[in-house]
C-alpha cells in the first residue's frame, strides 16, 4: 500500500525485472552472430534510448519516468536476428510481424505466465506508437522515445559497421558530416541538442528541417550501406531457417 513510486516508475520497475527483459542481452541488433564482444545488443540500445530519451525530457521539463519506462519497453517484442527474424515470420504468418505490437503483447499478456505486467495507458501506447510504421504516440514522452530510437540506432549501427570494417569515417557523405559531426560523439550531440532546442523555441516537438532531413539522409545511407550488407547479413538465410522451424 505504502508505494513510494510513481506510476511510471512502478512501470519502469516492472520491465526491468521481467524475463523479456533479461533476454534483451542475447539479441543482437544488425549483426547476428558478431566475433568479438563490443556489439551493440538489443539491452544496450535499450538503455542508450533509456539514456538519449531522458536527457531530452528532462531539457523540456517533461515526465522523465514516463520516458524510461516506454524506452525500457519498447522492443521487448522482437524477433532474435533483427530485421531477418521480422521477415522469417512474416512469411510463415502470412500477414506482417510487426516487433512493436509484439512488445505491446509482451507487457499485456505473455509475462507472468499470461498475467501481464498491468503497465498504464501512457506506457503502453508509447511502446506501440514508436516505430516508424506506427501511429505516432499521443504523449510528448511516446514521441520523445520515437526519435530517440532512431537517433540511437542510426549513430550505433555506424559504429558497429565500423568496428565490422563494413564502414569507415570517409565512406559517410560529406554533406552529412559537415552538418552532424564527425563522430559518434558530435553526431548525437547534434541530434540531441539541436531537438531540445528547436522543440523549445517552436513549442513544436521535433529537430530543425536541415537536421531531419540530413537524419533521414544518413538512415537512407545505412539502408543501402550496411542494413542490406551482404556481409552484415550473411547468416540471414539460416536465422531465417532457425526461426521458421521453431515455428
Amino acid at each position: 500500500a505504502n508505494d513510494v513510486r510513481t506510476c511510471y516508475q512502478r512501470d519502469s520497475d516492472r520491465i526491468l525485472h521481467s524475463k523479456s527483459f533479461r533476454r534483451l542481452m542475447h539479441k543482437t541488433q544488425v549483426f547476428l552472430q558478431p566475433e568479438g564482444d563490443h556489439y551493440r545488443t538489443r539491452m544496450t540500445h535499450t538503455l542508450e534510448v533509456a539514456r538519449i530519451a531522458r536527457t531530452i525530457t528532462r531539457a523540456l521539463r517533461l515526465n522523465e519516468d514516463l520516458s524510461e519506462a516506454i524506452a525500457f519497453g519498447h522492443d521487448l517484442g522482437h524477433t532474435p536476428f533483427g530485421h531477418a527474424g521480422e521477415v522469417a515470420l512474416t512469411e510463415v504468418m502470412g500477414e506482417p510481424f510487426r516487433h512493436n505490437e509484439q512488445s505491446l503483447r509482451v507487457v499485456d499478456v505473455l509475462e507472468k505466465d499470461g498475467q501481464g505486467l498491468n503497465l498504464t495507458y501512457e506506457v503502453r501506447m508509447g511502446i506501440l506508437g514508436h516505430s516508424s510504421h506506427s501511429r505516432m504516440p499521443e504523449t510528448l514522452e511516446g514521441q520523445i522515445v520515437r526519435k530517440s530510437d532512431q537517433i540511437a540506432y542510426i549513430n550505433h549501427d555506424i559504429d558497429d559497421a565500423m568496428r565490422a570494417g563494413i564502414l569507415t569515417n570517409d565512406d559517410i557523405p560529406r554533406e552529412i558530416s559537415d552538418v552532424l559531426g564527425e563522430t559518434h560523439r558530435e553526431r548525437i550531440n547534434t541530434l540531441v541538442t539541436d531537438m531540445i532546442f528547436h522543440s523549445r523555441g517552436t513549442g513544436e516537438l521535433g529537430m530543425t528541417p536541415e537536421i531531419e532531413q540530413t537524419m533521414q539522409a544518413l538512415r537512407q545511407f545505412m539502408f543501402e550501406r550496411v542494413y542490406k550488407n551482404p556481409v552484415a547479413k550473411g547468416e540471414e538465410s539460416k536465422a531465417r531457417r532457425i526461426l521458421q522451424e521453431l515455428y
